[in-house]
């Protein structure tokens, strides 16, 4: 990470070194160069220091950012003072680490912050913790132990949240490590033992959304307190069952199975007004979508929704990506001749993760499904119970009882992480959280920001 201190003696030294070694010509032209650093102006410098930052990112990594940074401050005392521009870090910050707001003193705070958590990340230097609760007893269904069958995670960065088969979504704050309180959908008729199972979960700055399997969505608000409202009520006989359900600040997209012609329903989030019914691609799924009612069966499929107002879907057959602007236009698919395991698919802003049945994963670009960026073998057990996820720069996989990382640039493996456990259910990662829920109800947490 680039200081904003640095000796000038030393500095000047080198220069003179350097000076020595070089033909009278190219001394010249050097201490002229020196004398233009000194009269460039102040954002011209910083759009070229931004510049090179980026090309290295793009080229290198993100990590290499800094390093690039670094050399680059070094010139001369001019464009080392460039490195005290918080303007530059909230460009740096935004572009490279996708960073929206600032949650530390000072951007390059934040720069440091993310850039060392990367680090973390790739080096595999983490926390491991549980998170505990108890379970409380649900009057939706009848067997209490449904409630110890986690179906949905999901992470902000402050929170995790966690979807089960009763309808109940357990609420804990990662940074404390507390849990903060359960949400329960309100009673109604249901169709089906599992029909109140949690589908999919959203977690915003002070609320979070999440959806049932019949296809009732829910906002629960916890900025001083908790409070849920139903916002959608499912018809499970006229829509099929809500076999997944994603969003973000202004879109909330389900995935549907059960009648055909109804796989997409789309939401402006800000008003809760459904917008959009239709799309063929859980057709062949039909038959699975009723069956989910009554057992647990293997996901059908998944649905993600990216910052640039797209979605992105799998089956066991083919992947979508539809554009939310236009009412579910479809901007490219493709069809996957080995299938597709669709406990393994992901999203972040930049690319999908897309796992064929033989347990080859590929990584293509969430704007056109049709570029692969890397392609690498997935090794370490049985691909049946393969689930995976992906951040702002690696993929996370859980097989044969570890979980394991690759870089999602390159498709290089990385390493495993030293806990062994039972058969998860769910698994969820963000730039510094790990969190799986394994089948005995425990949920384990891995934490990079140390």
């Amino acid at each position: 990470m680039p200081s904003s201190s640095s000796s000038s003696s030393s500095n000047a030294s080198a220069a003179v070194v350097l000076d020595s070694e070089l033909p009278p010509s190219s001394r010249t032209r050097r201490r002229r160069r020196h004398h233009n650093h000194r009269i460039w102006p102040e954002p011209f410098v910083e759009a070229v220091a931004f510049q090179i930052a980026v090309e290295s990112s793009i080229s290198h990594g993100r990590l290499s950012a800094a390093h690039a940074l670094f050399n680059l401050f070094q010139v001369c005392s001019t464009w080392r003072a460039t490195s005290r521009s918080e303007l530059l870090w909230q460009n740096l910050s935004r572009r490279i680490w996708n960073v929206r707001s600032r949650e530390r003193h000072t951007w390059l705070e934040e720069y440091v912050y993310h850039h060392r958590t990367a680090s973390n990340f790739r080096r595999c230097r983490y926390a491991y913790t549980t998170l505990h609760f108890v379970p409380a007893l649900n009057n939706n269904v009848h067997d209490n132990v449904d409630g110890l069958s986690c179906r949905r995670l999901a992470l902000s960065d402050n929170h995790l949240a966690a979807g089960f088969s009763d309808g109940a979504v357990q609420f804990f704050h990662l940074p404390t490590r507390v849990y903060l309180t359960t949400f329960y959908p309100q009673h109604r008729d249901r169709v089906g033992r599992f029909s109140s199972a949690v589908s999919g979960i959203i977690v915003l700055e002070n609320r979070l959304v999440f959806a049932t399997l019949d296809g009732d969505v829910y906002v629960g608000v916890f900025n001083g307190g908790a409070q849920l409202r139903r916002a959608h009520l499912g018809d499970v006989v006229n829509h099929g069952a809500l076999v997944d359900f994603s969003g973000s600040e202004w879109w909330w997209v389900g995935l549907y199975a059960g009648v055909p012609e109804h796989a997409f329903h789309i939401w402006n989030s800000v008003t809760e007004e459904l917008i959009f019914i239709g799309g063929a691609m859980t057709n062949p799924e039909s038959v699975r979508g009723w069956h989910l009612l009554n057992e647990l069966t293997d996901l059908i499929g998944r649905v993600r929704v990216t910052r640039h107002q797209t979605a992105l879907a799998c089956t066991s057959e083919r992947a979508i990506a539809i554009d939310l602007t236009t009412q579910g236009l479809v901007l490219s698919q493709e069809e996957c001749q080995r299938g597709v395991i669709v406990g393994a698919f992901d999203v972040n802003d930049e690319v999908a993760l897309i796992v064929d049945s033989r347990g080859v994963a590929s990584v293509r670009r969430v704007d056109d499904l049709g570029i692969e960026m890397c392609r690498f073998p997935i090794r370490g057990g049985s691909v049946g119970g393969l689930i995976g996820c992906v951040n702002l720069g690696y993929v996370v996989v859980l097989i044969g009882g570890r979980i394991r990382v690759w870089d999602l640039r390159n498709g290089k493996y990385l390493y495993r992480f030293r806990e062994v456990f039972e058969e998860c259910n769910a698994l969820v990662a963000n730039d510094r959280y790990v969190a799986a829920c394994s089948s005995d109800g425990i949920i384990h947490l891995w934490d990079f920001g140390v």
